[in-house]
């Protein structure tokens, strides 16, 4: 049953031969960092639109792809959209009920970024690794430790500012495997991130943007939370 609300059918179009499986590969790793995960789709000109996740490490991330979102802003539960992109073969994904009261916080701007410097796409896996460690050898009863999350394990600067990445923003970009990795035909090393492979830091006044080649993370470098619980 197509659902409405607001008498306008809630739907996503998705074109292009890579839409679907991108689009999965995106909610299957938005569920793994938080199952009750919930979905943000903004359309981006008349045919791209970009799907946002809280990760559940007060990290939002992005990835854009063919297709096309309505309404033009729709949220809804990433559970229930991956399980409908598998049963239908349709190009037609229908979006389910409205879960917009469950969104919190605002998206950041679109543009208004400077471009502070590239960096090496494998600095930000083997922070991960490190961090990963740390995480197991302080675990406790509540998960990670806060303080590990929010420490600033890299600092970059450039002619466009100096932006701090904190290890949420590592582990949300790592999470959602927006970096891409394979296996090492000279060693049959796996998980091995090309070292021509780099990530793009912009800022703005609020918000830190990192874009690898699957997708995006934004920290927002005010102290108000992205999301009140």
């Amino acid at each position: 049953m197509t659902e409405i609300a607001g008498g306008v059918e809630r739907h996503l179009i998705l074109r292009g031969r890579s839409s679907r499986a991108d689009l999965g590969a995106f909610l299957t790793r938005a569920l793994r960092l938080d199952e009750s995960a919930v979905i943000r789709f903004r359309n981006r000109g008349e045919g791209h639109v970009t799907a946002w996740v809280n990760t559940g490490l007060d990290v939002l991330a992005a990835r854009t792809i063919e297709g096309q979102a309505t309404p033009t802003d729709l949220i809804t539960a990433a559970d229930h959209l991956l399980q409908t992109l598998r049963q239908t073969r349709s190009g037609i994904i229908h979006a389910g009920y409205s879960m917009d009261s469950a969104w919190r916080g605002a998206l950041p701007p679109d543009g208004g970024y400077s471009h502070v410097d590239d960096v090496p796409a494998h600095v930000l896996i083997d922070l991960a690794q490190r961090g990963a460690d740390l995480a197991r050898e302080h675990n406790t009863s509540q998960g990670t430790p806060g303080s590990l999350l929010d420490q600033e394990v890299l600092t970059v600067r450039g002619e466009g500012g100096t932006a701090a990445v904190t290890m949420r923003a590592v582990f949300a970009m790592t999470g959602m495997g927006f970096i891409p990795k394979a296996d090492d035909p000279t060693t049959g090393a796996a998980g091995t991130v090309d070292p021509n492979e780099i990530v793009r830091v912009r800022a703005r006044s609020t918000w830190v943007r990192i874009d690898a080649r699957f997708g995006s993370v934004a920290i927002n470098r005010s102290k108000i939370p992205l999301f009140v619980r």
